[in-house]
């Protein structure tokens, strides 16, 4: 555990990229199986313990220090794990060391009533980095600026390896990666994926900034505002399994077993996963409404036929055992429309190519798409094949202009990390027919450090009430939000939902009163 706490530590203090894969790829290098494996899962979020979780951790701490006292530090560090591991008091002959694989083990095993007994006796084995290495492992949410693709690129640098050949690997293996890593050492061959339904790296697109393209060379679709998914059948030797992947790899089959029933097409097809609006109409539904169905493990009756899911299918990667990916844009999209009608219309559709004059027909035809469901626009080049990552002027997104509301500061809340000591997360609203200030959303993107710095100073200097860790600021500060769309909710009291809202200005100069009104966001709906 000191070698995985010693990573931990460094990748915390290091803001280079280039750094926190140099630290990474030493560590892979200088650990034994299985601890690198079970470290590189714990880094990426590949692994969860049911029975611990914050709540029990907060428990187990009380039995050792007073409650208020961590209340309070808790409050100033910003971060349960730290703080825990800080206040943990030392046992006396502590052996001061763990390995990752007995920690994984003894926390595998653990239930609800076994676990904080267990728990305890870990960290009672550990000193205040150890416990702080064990807590993150066992709670998740590391906070060291470690993506899965980060990660990946580490091993590939570790061992000299493609990295795309890793990304299909790793998902197609479980932790402790024993497989990769032989495989990595050249200690094995690589590990024959012929009949498992294996993740492909998704291709990714740069934002379309002020240069136009010209749509003799691209093909324009309109991008969906749902979330892009890869479905595989098999592999090829055609495993008959299906599986669903998010664009992060993570599979996410069991959430929608109606489209694994209907995906039967030895295949890999690449789109966007939507839920009907209107079963007998079939438009699809805003974001807010797929909402409900990401997440979960089982699926019942009542939600399948509320929220019946499909895909709009973008780009066909492999079909009979035959790998696509090499080809243009233009062969995998004729081999793309002769390959939908197989699959079940209930369940799948082709996403059209729109057919627009020219750029500035598609710009016009851009601006006005306020459909629930669309996002904006994607340009694909028509001779590019479908490559891992973005590469440069293959794939554009041009997604349409925000929204943006002036909304009332109602609310603020502590952040966390190197926010937890700023009030940087606030609730905004703006004003019903009746003159009351109903909340609309919440907040803690936007704004410069400096902003953050006035804004911390605005609530501290505006408090009327505490509820906890929230504050009640006076209702005299006016926030220009941007957000995507906004959708109808009833879980909100003012019965709207923004989607991705973020700060965009401080309206010092606009009095609260002349903020926008729930019926102007109310015509914005989609």
């Amino acid at each position: 555990m000191k070698a995985f706490a010693a990573l931990i530590d460094r990748l915390i203090y290091t803001r280079s990229r280039n750094s926190k894969l140099a630290l990474i790829a030493d560590y892979l290098t200088h650990t034994p199986d299985p601890d690198r494996g079970w470290a590189i899962a714990a880094l990426t979020e590949s692994l969860d313990f049911p029975a611990v979780k914050s709540a029990m951790v907060r428990t187990l701490l009380a039995t050792r220090i007073d409650e208020e006292l961590f209340r309070l530090s808790r409050h100033f560090v910003g971060d349960t794990a730290e703080t825990a591991a800080l206040l943990w008091p030392d046992a006396p002959g502590a052996q001061a060391d763990l390995t990752v694989a007995a920690a994984v083990d003894a926390l595998s095993a653990t239930t609800r009533a076994t676990a904080p007994e267990i728990l305890a006796s870990l960290l009672d084995r550990l000193d205040a980095d150890g416990r702080y290495a064990l807590l993150k492992l066992a709670l998740g949410g590391m906070r060291v600026g470690v993506s899965a693709r980060l990660a990946k690129q580490a091993f590939a640098q570790a061992f000299d390896v493609p990295v795309d050949d890793v990304e299909e690997l790793w998902h197609a293996i479980a932790p402790p990666y024993a497989p990769l890593f032989a495989w990595g050492e050249g200690r094995a061959d690589r590990p024959d994926l012929a009949d498992v339904a294996f993740f492909r790296p998704f291709m990714l697109a740069h934002p379309l900034e002020d240069a136009a393209v010209d749509l003799a060379d691209y093909a324009a679709e309109w991008k969906w505002d749902g979330i892009r998914v890869q479905i595989v059948r098999g592999g090829s030797g055609g495993g008959g399994q299906t599986r669903i992947y998010s664009r992060g790899g993570e599979e996410i089959s069991a959430a929608f077993p109606e489209l694994v029933a209907a995906f039967d097409q030895d295949a890999v097809i690449d789109g966007e996963l939507l839920v009907r609006g209107d079963v007998q109409g079939g438009e699809a539904a805003s974001f807010n409404a797929l909402q409900q169905r990401l997440g979960r493990k089982t699926v019942s009756k009542k939600m399948l036929a509320e929220s019946s899911a499909f895909v709009r299918v973008y780009d066909l990667l492999a079909v009979d055992g035959n790998d696509l990916r090499p080809l243009a844009w233009t062969e995998r999209r004729r081999q793309l429309e002769a390959f939908v009608p197989r699959l079940a219309d209930s369940h799948f559709d082709l996403s059209q190519v729109i057919d627009a004059k020219d750029f500035d027909d598609l710009a016009t035809r851009r601006a006005g798409a306020r459909d629930a469901a669309i996002e904006g626009v994607m340009l694909k080049r028509r001779d590019a094949p479908y490559v891992a990552g973005r590469r440069a002027g293959l794939w554009y997104k041009w997604k349409r202009d925000p929204l943006t509301a002036d909304c009332v500061m109602m609310y603020a809340q502590r952040g966390n990390g190197r926010r937890a000591s700023f009030y940087s997360d606030y609730t905004f609203g703006c004003w019903s027919d009746a003159g009351e200030l109903l909340p609309v959303g919440k907040a803690y993107s936007g704004f410069t450090d400096e902003e953050l710095k006035w804004l911390d100073k605005f609530v501290r200097d505006n408090t009327l009430n505490r509820f906890g860790p929230v504050r009640e600021v006076e209702k005299s500060l006016v926030l220009e939000v941007a957000f995507d769309s906004i959708h109808s909710s009833k879980r909100h009291k003012s019965g709207l939902a923004m989607r991705f809202p973020r700060i965009s200005r401080i309206r010092r100069d606009k009095p609260a009163e002349e903020a926008d009104r729930i019926a102007t966001l109310l015509a914005m709906v989609t």
